[in-house]
């Protein structure tokens, strides 16, 4: 059988990109996202589907007993997600603390939870992050914050289950053109451009296969050299 991915957050945007390509190189798909559309987007691509958000526990263990049933295996994990709350540094609330630390960080902790057990034989997860948890940002302070503790739990699964074949690696992107930025925000990244969705694909098909075998624990700048930090 081929290969079987996991992608959330999968109807638009990078997560639509991540399907398209792994379908594209003959995965067998189970997707998840909030819009009912992503029964249709399954059926073009001899999917399944399950409609859930990434920050329900309950969602994720549907999708994951899904793959299960279906296909039997789980090979790889691309943990797409919304974006979490912006606002002022102080202003921000305690709830919207605690809504982005469950959307941009619980959803790698409690699928790698879920996932792991099953991937016998190895496996890859990739989690898709942010810039800022390279170089953190007061424009997302949440996401900065969230996705800097998921790097350190990255390097913290790579180590343990290393020995079982089980990767996980972070896809850092800048800004994408899912999402366009102004002239302003584009002059400051050094290509003069913004990213596409199908860029950050590429480099998870890279991360979902053999080819990137001894790789593990790593974050992925994937930002037209917007990052100065080294």
């Amino acid at each position: 059988m081929n290969q079987v991915a996991i992608i959330t957050a999968a109807s638009k945007g990078m997560g639509l990109a991540c399907v398209e390509k792994l379908a594209e190189e003959g995965y067998q798909l189970a997707i998840l996202s909030r819009s009912s559309e992503i029964h249709d987007l399954a059926s073009k691509f001899g999917g399944i589907a399950v409609q859930g958000s990434t920050d329900n526990a309950d969602d994720l263990a549907r999708l994951v007993d899904a793959t299960r049933e279906t296909y039997g295996q789980i090979d790889v994990v691309i943990n797409n997600t919304g974006h979490p709350p912006k606002g002022d540094l102080l202003d921000l609330t305690d709830e919207q603390w605690q809504e982005g630390i469950n959307l941009a960080l619980m959803n790698v902790v409690r699928m790698a939870r879920l996932v792991t057990p099953h991937m016998n034989g190895g496996g890859s997860v990739i989690n898709i992050s942010t810039f800022g948890a390279k170089e953190p940002s007061l424009s997302f302070p949440i996401s900065s914050v969230a996705r800097t503790a998921l790097s350190a739990y990255t390097k913290l699964f790579a180590t343990k289950y290393g020995e079982a074949g089980i990767r996980m690696n972070n896809i850092l992107p800048g800004f994408i053109d899912s999402y366009p930025a102004d002239q302003e925000t584009i002059n400051e990244i050094p290509l003069l451009r913004q990213g596409t969705p199908a860029e950050v694909a590429e480099l998870a098909f890279f991360l979902a296969g053999d080819k990137s075998e001894y790789i593990t624990g790593q974050d992925f700048l994937i930002d037209g050299g917007l990052v100065k930090s080294i």
